[in-house]
């Protein structure tokens, strides 16, 4: 069996865009997969959304955080932006997911904010890196549940040589391409078995298909090969305990 696995992302359809076929991979080998939401609260028009592309991938119900989103006041009105909420609270926030779920493996985005640079992608993964170390210390975050440590944390990322036709879809509507080096990826899986499932979770977020500058919605938009090309794929660093390329860890994300 795969190890558990558990994918925290920034806002609802990154979870899917990011990991949805090592979500659906893991879930499929009889795997337990969840996936915590940074942005947009429980009663926000994404929820359901998240709720029904999780119910896609299997990957249980919504976990949120409830910020708001950097970029949309409507995601979680009356609340804190996520990229301004005091770090630690949004710490102990994921901490208490992390100790209740208990993953082997917990996955988010990279230090750069997953190509574009969206400030909350960025802030995820930092709150997410001091959060899976914190959440197997005793002496921090006493209130969220007893210690867990993962075994392996991992950035969800794209490399140069893996961008392809997903650069000239970013570019075309003005957004940035933030790639990394080919030699900071550790881990690229080959999704393919699992590509229908990731593509119908993606599609469950029906808001971010109608819009034309949404990553969603231009994928939405194009031919249904080159949107396999750039699917069925997906690259991840090792951050903890590694990185380490060819570490036999890799070969079981």
């Amino acid at each position: 069996m795969l190890p558990s696995l558990l994918a925290v992302a920034a806002h609802p359809d990154d979870e899917s865009l990011l990991a949805g076929g090592v979500l659906a991979q893991h879930h499929a080998a009889g795997a337990r997969t969840a996936v915590v939401t940074a942005t947009w609260a429980p009663d926000s028009r994404r929820a359901p959304e998240l709720t029904a592309a999780l119910s896609v991938l299997g990957a249980g119900s919504p976990r949120l955080l409830g910020y708001n989103d950097a970029r949309n006041p409507e995601a979680a009105p009356g609340q804190p932006r996520l990229v301004d909420a005091p770090l630690d609270e949004a710490v102990g926030r994921l901490v208490t997911h992390i100790r209740d779920f208990r993953p082997d493996i917990v996955v988010t985005h990279d230090a750069v904010g997953q190509l574009t640079g969206h400030p909350d992608h960025v802030r995820t993964h930092q709150i997410t890196l001091l959060a899976v170390e914190a959440a197997g210390l005793a002496h921090l975050h006493p209130e969220a549940g007893a210690p867990w440590q993962a075994s392996a944390l991992y950035a969800a990322t794209h490399p140069e040589s893996g961008v392809g036709l997903l650069r000239p879809l970013l570019e075309g509507v003005g957004k940035s391409v933030l790639a990394v080096p080919d030699s900071y990826v550790t881990t690229s899986v080959d999704v393919t078995p699992w590509a229908d499932v990731k593509w119908r979770a993606i599609l469950a977020h029906r808001s971010e298909v109608a819009r034309e500058r949404s990553l969603p919605g231009m994928l939405a938009r194009i031919i249904e090969g080159d949107r396999a090309q750039i699917i069925r794929t997906e690259y991840f660093t090792r951050l903890i305990p590694g990185p380490a390329k060819g570490d036999p860890a890799e070969l079981t994300i």
